[in-house]
């Protein structure tokens, strides 16, 4: 066929259209267009499998399917942006649990509180996250409520004049206890535990552990202690240099090395 026949050009014209077409959607995805993607699949994704998210995703989008994908190194690259995201979400509404209020007790009930009504109210979106273990997002969202937690516990062992270096270990205990706890208790789908009683359990847990180390060092705090004093500690610096300062009328901060040297 010519190059000049009519319907050659015609031919050309369509490809080039179509060509454009995609090109333009590719551009259309490119600025904010990754966003409108993940949020759509996030948000399939707390109703459905995630295999069936990445089938109906591009028809969600009403875009062929290698244009949503060209813009994540393949499918494991999705899944990660995706399990970001989510966790993005899921951060956003436990922030405000992990900001100490009242006392002890009622601190630790309202962060793992907001916790635990958040794995019960979705489902598909904790499994999903406990899929990703080698998740890079995962492991640094935790990495960040670990570091909060084991700035308030430093805070508070500081403020009576004991060093932290046992903080983050026992940040660290603390999150995997009650992580361990409630995906044990989603993963059993017969278990006839609620929330509210599976929230109990762990608030409870979690506060002997504080109050056992609090016993160790010598600090007399327990579930009735108010934190906002604590929590005051991470922002004033001055009042913490001033409490760190002033040394532990409840002992020296060494009882745990000596129980574990007897």
């Amino acid at each position: 066929m010519s190059s000049n026949d009519p319907a050659a050009r015609d031919e050309r014209d369509d490809a080039g259209k179509r060509e454009g077409s995609d090109d333009n959607l590719q551009d259309g995805l490119s600025d904010g267009s990754r966003e409108v993607v993940l949020d759509e699949a996030s948000a399939r994704a707390m109703m459905m499998a995630l295999t069936d998210v990445r089938l109906v995703l591009a028809e969600r989008l009403g875009l062929p399917r290698p244009v949503v994908y060209r813009h994540f190194q393949g499918r494991t690259d999705l899944d990660e942006q995706i399990r970001r995201r989510i966790l993005e979400l899921f951060f956003s509404e436990l922030q405000p649990a992990l900001q100490p209020k009242g006392n002890v007790e009622q601190a630790v009930r309202t962060a793992i509180g907001t916790y635990v009504t958040w794995v019960e109210q979705h489902p598909r979106l904790h499994h999903f996250l406990g899929k990703g273990s080698s998740s890079s997002a995962l492991a640094g969202t935790r990495q960040q409520i670990s570091t909060q937690l084991a700035d308030l516990f430093a805070a508070a062992l500081g403020g009576f004049g004991i060093g932290g270096e046992l903080a983050r270990p026992m940040a660290h205990g603390t999150i995997g206890l009650v992580d361990g706890v409630v995906s044990s208790w989603r993963a059993d789908h017969d278990s006839p535990l609620t929330a509210d009683v599976v929230t109990e359990s762990v608030t409870q847990s979690v506060i002997m552990l504080i109050e056992g180390h609090a016993a160790l060092f010598g600090i007399p705090l327990d579930r009735s202690t108010v934190v906002d004093a604590v929590a005051a500690l991470l922002t004033d610096s001055e009042l913490y240099r001033r409490m760190s300062l002033g040394g532990s009328p409840y002992g020296d901060g060494k009882a745990a090395k000596r129980i574990v040297a007897a």
